[in-house]
């Protein structure tokens, strides 16, 4: 997704509170029995966790020591 896309549909959706509230493929995909979570996610968050997550929109990067 564009960053605005992003900045619109974060404007309609609330960060989910509950697990329950998660929609998948909005908030979050599965792969290999993995929750992963998406840009829209990350924006919603409003913050970095600085793990390295595959969709940051922090730009966050995980150098090696």
């Amino acid at each position: 997704m564009q960053l605005n896309k992003l900045i619109i549909a974060s404007k309609r959706h609330a960060f989910p509170s509950q697990k329950e509230l998660f929609v998948e493929g909005l908030h979050f995909y599965k792969e290999n029995n993995y929750w992963v979570f998406t840009e829209l996610y990350h924006l919603l968050r409003g913050h970095c966790c600085q793990n390295a997550c595959r969709h940051c929109v922090y730009g966050f990067i995980k150098t090696k020591k």
